[in-house]
Order: C-alpha cells, then structure tokens, then sequence
C-alpha cells in the first residue's frame, strides 16, 4: 500500500480558504435588466438583413448546416435601354430564419457575396411560444439599426483588397503613355494615296 503525502483534511481546509477569501469581497453583480450589459464588439447574438443587397442567390439557404434560413423569390421584367430584349432579375418575397433552429455559426454571413447578412449583437429575441422564433425580413430588417460599424483597419496591416484596387485605378490613368503615332485609319494601307 502506498502512502499519501500531506496532511489529512489539507483539501478541506484550502476549500474553506477559498471561501472564506471570496466571502469577504464586494460583490460585482450586474444589474442587467435595468443597466444593459457591456458586450464585447464580436458578440453573435441574431442576425440582420439588409433587404437590398439580397440578390436572392440561395448561396446562405444551402450552406446552412441546420436548414433553418427560408427563401422565396419571383422573377421580374427589367426594361433597359438601349438593350435588345428586358432582363430579368429576381426579386426577394419571403426571407425567415428560424431562431429555434440555428446555431449561430455564422456561415450564412462568411458565404453571402453581397453583403446582405450581418451579425448583430441584439439578444434580447426570447419568446414564449417558440412559432414566435421564425423571424421575417421585416424583423430582420429593424434589427440592420443595431448592426455595429466594421472595426477600424490594423494601421501596420496589409491594406485591404477594396483599398488596393482602389489605389491602382487611380493610378492607372497617370501611369499610361501618351500614344507616340497615330494609328493608320481602317482601309488605309501603305501605298494608298502616296505621291509618286
């Protein structure tokens, strides 16, 4: 048989140490539901909509591993000018997410390519009747008012990629050569019209 080293009751009296050490201490309890919590500027707490930028591209609805995004759409007769024939585009009719569903993970953001999904860090949604979790495009759109602002851009970062293209266009026109000949005209070949 193995001896066990320390004294007999050591655990308890460290136990009631601790306790004692936090019993002593001014307690820090947030008064939540009359001061609103301070919440950390990546919080996930639902998710917004920003109805004109939703292309109705399906790309969130199918990546979503939980099925719980819900999209209908209707397509639409543009008329432009100077084109041939209308175009047609599609046009956003039903746009739910089932909050009873998702598992906030974020992908239906990471996936969209035109910016139409956001996080937001309202959490305040609960409901008493989970049917109440299924939130419409008009909910999701109030909740784009409390989307925050994109965090300011790491000043010893790489510059982003809307800021590169941005710079090399501007610097495209300047950077060009002014054409050193004229170009010969269509139909006008060498020979043409030359004095003898």
């Amino acid at each position: 048989m193995s001896e066990r080293s320390g004294v007999p009751g050591e655990g308890l009296v460290k136990g009631l140490a601790v306790t004692l050490k936090t019993m002593t201490r001014r307690s820090t309890t947030q008064q939540y539901p009359d001061v609103a919590p301070e919440l950390p500027p990546r919080s996930r707490g639902v998710i917004a909509l920003l109805e004109e930028n939703c292309t109705v591209c399906m790309l969130c609805a199918r990546e979503c591993p939980d099925w719980c995004i819900y999209i209908d759409s209707h397509k639409e007769e543009v008329a432009v000018p100077g084109a041939a024939r209308p175009r047609q585009r599609n046009v956003l009719d039903k746009f739910d997410i089932d909050f009873s569903l998702c598992m906030y993970c974020g992908i239906c953001i990471e996936v969209c390519p035109f910016d139409a999904l956001y996080w937001t860090p309202e959490f305040e949604y609960a409901e008493y009747d989970i049917k109440d979790l299924l939130h419409d495009k008009d909910h999701l759109g109030e909740w784009m008012a409390t989307v925050p602002p994109p965090p300011a851009h790491d000043p010893h970062g790489d510059p982003s990629k809307e800021e590169t293209t941005a710079a090399r266009k501007a610097a495209a026109p300047a950077a060009r050569p002014a054409p050193t000949r004229a170009r010969p005209e269509p139909g006008a070949e060498q020979g043409e019209g030359a004095p003898s």
